[in-house]
């Protein structure tokens, strides 16, 4: 029973001692984690305010050493977190054929980033090269691959169209300019009766390493409705007839078959629609067939068909 009671009480006074032990520690290491030291840092460099001719290489460098005094504390986190530096790329200078910046930039810039209690002493290179080359950049119409298979009496109703329509790609000249057109990634629509929409990533030409896209997704968008037919009885103008005769046709008229979405059908007339026989089309031949052709019919109809695409006819002398 002693001999329980004492090794209670030597455990106690063990978890006491430890504690102790634990607080002496924590208070001289954050003693000393507030003074001053002088020690080197990494420091990631993150490239920003590229003019729009020119675009950064991949040999630009990632990172920079420097040499910092400041407290303990801030040593520690940057041992922790990197600390990322912005560097203004339009502050370089264009020498011997490459792009830097002076030692004297790069410092006022990260003096800028840094708080007041850190100072820079000293940088691990007396100039920051940077991997910059010339670029053009040209505005690409974006074509929509799109293989649609509609339903029976449904038409597109209008262009299908992509947002955005177009885009901007900036790299080396003679990179970007032999590039007419981007296309999307194969869309597959079937037994479609209604309006779409589909997003889709974009296909870049191969062969452009140097060369970046505003953008790499398109939706692409159609109207779909649904068409009726309607044919119309249309008037048949003869042209070039020679001096002193006049030609008579049989029939006078044409039927001409429209089809167009029923809302369309409604605001169309013959009289949207021109068909001619040209006489001079004989060409002294002794046909007695003149061939048709409409010449004018109207707009944002799905498809116009002549029912017959001759006509008799008679010339007479005046």
């Amino acid at each position: 029973m002693f001999k329980k009671v004492l090794n209670g009480l030597n455990q106690k006074k063990a978890k006491v001692f430890s504690l102790f032990l634990l607080c002496s520690f924590l208070a001289w290491f954050i003693s000393n984690l507030s003074e001053t030291y002088e020690s080197r840092a990494y420091f990631t460099l993150n490239y920003r305010n590229l003019p729009d001719s020119l675009l950064l290489g991949k040999n630009s460098n990632s990172q920079i050493e420097a040499k910092l005094r400041t407290s303990g504390f801030q040593f520690l986190y940057y041992k922790v977190f990197k600390r990322r530096i912005d560097i203004d790329v339009s502050q370089v200078e264009f020498q011997n054929g490459g792009y830097v910046m002076s030692e004297e930039a790069l410092r006022r810039q990260m003096d800028q980033q840094l708080s007041q209690n850190i100072s820079v002493l000293d940088l691990d290179r007396s100039v920051l090269d940077v991997d910059l080359y010339q670029v053009d950049s040209r505005k690409i119409p974006i074509e929509p691959k799109l293989n649609i298979q509609l339903q029976q009496n449904y038409i597109l109703d209008g262009k299908v169209k992509t947002s955005p329509d177009s885009v901007i790609v900036k790299g080396p000249k003679n990179e970007i300019d032999t590039i007419e057109t981007i296309k999307t990634a194969p869309i597959q629509l079937t037994n479609i009766n209604e309006d779409f929409s589909s997003e889709v990533s974009l296909v870049f030409p191969k062969g452009l390493e140097n060369s970046i896209f505003s953008v790499g997704r398109a939706t692409v968008v159609g109207k779909v409705s649904k068409f009726s037919e309607k044919v119309f009885d249309v008037p048949i103008q003869v042209v070039n007839i020679p001096e002193g005769y006049q030609v008579r046709t049989f029939p006078n008229s044409v039927t001409v078959l429209c089809k167009a979405t029923i809302e369309r059908l409604k605001e169309i007339s013959a009289s949207d629609f021109e068909v001619v026989a040209d006489y001079g089309q004989l060409d002294g031949s002794e046909s007695s067939k003149l061939f048709l052709e409409i010449t004018e019919s109207p707009q944002k109809v799905y498809d116009i068909k002549l029912e017959e695409n001759t006509v008799n006819f008679v010339l007479k002398q005046q």
